[in-house]
């Protein structure tokens, strides 16, 4: 679910889910005159349609498949790669979307190796619930953690002075992009989310979880999920995917992603 909060006027979220696919993303777009969401959503658009085209194995790659990554992970970051081109151009010809961009995070189920696949670029995050505890499976591309990365001993009233919300990474910003790849091995029960800054930045990530764990409802969560937001201030959009996994028809195989819950 996406939702527009409170303090702005429209919604530069978007996002897409691919049940057959197992693919599930949200981006957050960024830039004057409502570029943001021509962003996002070229994101998102780009990105399933990738999937839906190499479904067929004739399709010819846009970008080098890496022979040290999987299929599923060649696949993932191809997609996220096009994105990224198709934005730069689109902004590159056009006075008006000049220098808009996006953050992604992009995640893919397989069945077949029983592995969560994430990519992303940017603040967009991916997090895992499993057993009532949470834990963020992505990193901020963030002036703010990039300050950590190389100086950890800052100090609270250091870390305080520093800008918030300045994102070091997008889509969009250059021909070429950084994207950020790990992988997940999940266990029935566990629950991803897939989020906007809009919600991780109005709600930690212990109210995340306490969320999540509430109900077994994935659409009821990402309601409360927004409610919660919008009742800590609405900030910014706010935009949810949660995917559940269960448990298959024999034994305790996870299900194939018709078969997961967003």
């Amino acid at each position: 679910m996406s939702d527009v909060g409170l303090q702005r006027e429209h919604n530069e979220d978007s996002f897409v889910l691919l049940k057959d696919c197992g693919l599930f993303v949200v981006a957050d777009g960024m830039g004057g005159h409502r570029a943001g969401d021509v962003a996002s959503k070229l994101a998102t658009e780009t990105i399933s349609e990738f999937f839906r085209t190499t479904a067929n194995d004739d399709i010819t790659w846009p970008f080098h498949f890496d022979t040290n990554l999987s299929e599923e992970e060649n696949r993932l970051l191809t997609s996220i790669r096009l994105a990224n081109r198709q934005i730069y151009e689109r902004g590159s010809r056009s006075r008006e979307y000049h220098m808009m961009g996006t953050t992604v995070v992009g995640a893919m189920f397989s069945a077949r190796k029983s592995r969560f696949y994430i990519g992303h670029v940017g603040d967009s995050r991916c997090y895992r619930v499993r057993d009532g505890a949470i834990s963020l499976l992505t990193r901020d591309h963030s002036l703010i953690n990039d300050y950590l990365l190389a100086m950890p001993d800052l100090s609270e009233e250091q870390r305080n002075e520093l800008p918030k919300h300045v994102i070091t990474r997008a889509l969009g910003m250059g021909d070429q992009v950084v994207i950020d790849l790990q992988h997940d091995e999940p266990t029935v029960g566990d629950v991803y989310v897939l989020c906007s800054d809009g919600l991780s930045g109005m709600l930690s990530d212990e109210e995340i979880a306490d969320i999540i764990s509430s109900s077994q409802d994935s659409l009821e969560n990402c309601r409360t999920l927004i409610l919660r937001a919008n009742e800590q201030g609405g900030e910014d959009n706010i935009t949810a995917i949660v995917v559940r996994i269960a448990s298959g028809e024999e034994g305790d195989d996870l299900t194939p992603p018709g078969g997961a819950v967003a």
